[in-house]
C-alpha cells in the first residue's frame, strides 16, 4: 500500500504544478482582459493627448522629452490671426544685421518654416510638418514679436498615446491633459 502512495504521489504533484501553473496564467489572461474591458467602459481608449495653446510657455521639452525620435509635437499655424508680417518674430531671430534667409537670421533650426511673398510688405508662412521638430522656437518668438498665431499640438496621427505622456510629466504649465477623442483641437484664439 505505501507502495502505491509512492508511485502516485510525484504524478499527482506535477498534475498540481501543471494545474496551478494554467491557473495563474488563465487568471493573468482575465486580469489583463478585465483591464482592458474597463478602459474601453471608462472610455480611455476614446481620449487622447492635446496641448492647450493657452497654457503653453514655449519650454522646449516637447521636442527633449517625446518618445518618438521626432517629436509628435508640431507647430501649427493659425492663418486666421496672422498677420502675414514681413518681420515674422517666428520665422527670422531678433536683431538680425541683414533681413535674408540667410541660416543664421531664421528662427526655426530645421527650416521647418516656408515663407511665400503674397504681395508688399505681406507674406504667407506654412509649416513643414516633415521638418518640424517641435522646439517651440517659433512659437515663443511669434508670441513675443507677433500675435501669436503660431502655436504648438499633439498631432494625432503620430501619437502612440502613451498610456503615461513623458512630456505631460515634464510640463511645466500642465498644458498637456487626455481629453475626449471626439473633442476637437484646442485652437490658439
Amino acid at each position: 500500500m505505501k507502495e502505491d502512495k509512492k508511485i502516485k504521489s510525484p504524478i499527482e504533484r506535477r498534475k498540481f504544478i501543471k494545474m496551478l501553473g494554467a491557473t495563474v496564467a488563465g487568471g493573468s489572461i482575465l486580469a489583463t482582459s478585465g483591464l482592458m474591458i474597463n478602459k474601453f467602459v471608462d472610455g480611455e481608449a476614446d481620449h487622447y493627448w492635446q496641448i492647450d495653446p493657452q497654457k503653453c510657455t514655449h519650454c522646449g521639452r516637447c521636442e527633449t522629452h517625446c518618445v518618438l525620435s521626432m517629436s509628435a509635437v508640431k507647430c501649427i499655424h493659425a492663418n486666421k490671426i496672422c498677420g502675414y508680417c514681413d518681420l515674422c518674430g517666428g520665422y527670422y531671430r531678433s536683431n538680425v544685421k541683414d533681413l535674408n534667409t540667410a541660416a543664421e537670421n531664421l528662427m526655426c533650426p530645421t527650416g521647418a518654416i516656408q515663407r511665400k511673398y503674397v504681395e508688399d510688405p505681406y507674406f504667407e508662412y506654412t509649416i513643414d510638418e516633415d521638418l518640424c521638430n517641435g522646439c517651440a522656437k517659433c512659437v515663443k518668438g511669434c508670441t513675443a514679436f507677433g500675435n501669436g498665431s503660431l502655436y504648438l499640438q499633439i498631432k494625432r496621427d503620430l501619437c502612440t498615446d502613451c498610456n503615461e505622456c513623458e512630456i505631460a510629466k515634464v510640463c511645466p504649465s500642465d498644458a498637456i491633459s487626455r481629453v475626449p477623442l471626439a473633442q476637437a483641437y484646442k485652437l490658439k484664439d
